[in-house]
Order: C-alpha cells, then structure tokens, then sequence
C-alpha cells in the first residue's frame, strides 16, 4: 500500500533548519501503515532535507553557521557566482543537504535513533514551501 501527503510551512527567514519530526511523525500515525518506509521529498532547488540532531538547537545553529561561513551569499575566495538571481549560496547549500530522506516505518513510528530529527533546511526564504510525504508498506 503507498499513501502520499502533501505539508507545507512558512520558512521565517533567509536561512533556518526546522525541526518537522513531529509534523511528519503525525502523518505517519495517521495511516494504517504499521510496517513500512517514510519518503520525504522536498521538491525545491534551494531547501533540502536531513536527518540530525534535534536534541540541542546549538547543532543546528552549527550547522547554518558553518554553511554561511563555507558558502557565503556573494561568493567567496575569489570567486563571483554568475547565477543572475542572486542565491547561487543556496543552490550549492540544497546540493549538499540533499532532497529526501528515507526512514523506516515499525509500529506506525518512524525508527529515528535518540537524538535524530528530521530537519527542513531553508537556504533562500523567507517562503512558502512544500514537503511530499509517501509511505509505502502494509
């Protein structure tokens, strides 16, 4: 059986990791699959997907901080991006975050370790994004 489920959310800034474990968790539990895997799929070029530490928020400030600092917005180490809209940085920042993320699905409940989340990465916004949600299982 294969359900799919379209979420959205409004990015708050430029760039931000959001926590969406419990959002998608939620979508999980609403489906009668107890035994599965969980897709998500983020269908932009400059917001990603990835599984990490959602326990401490200094993680993810890390994370973003290190980003910023390895891709800067304008370019950087002597190089101009030509990317005429301005948000190369974040084109490059999605292509290492990646799209999607599979997670296993066991008792109607995503098999994250301890200290795992499942984060939504913003490179370009603020914005309106969409996140696809399939799970496939019986």
């Amino acid at each position: 059986m294969i359900k799919f489920e379209e979420y959205k959310l409004k990015t708050p800034e430029r760039e931000a990791i959001l926590d969406i474990t419990n959002d998608v968790s939620k979508i999980v539990r609403n489906h009668e699959i107890q035994e599965g895997v969980c897709r998500v799929f983020v269908p932009h070029t400059t917001a990603g997907i990835t599984i990490n530490e959602n326990a401490d928020p200094s993680v993810l400030l890390d994370i973003s901080n290190y980003l910023r600092k390895l891709i800067p917005k304008g370019g950087g180490l002597n190089y101009s991006f030509k990317h005429l809209e301005g948000n190369s940085d974040a084109h490059i920042k999605c292509s290492l975050t990646g799209h999607s993320v599979d997670i296993l699905i066991h008792k109607k409940k995503l098999m994250l370790g301890t200290w795992q989340g499942l984060m939504f990465a913003e490179y370009d916004g603020p914005r309106n994004r969409r996140v696809f949600v399939q799970i496939q299982g019986e």
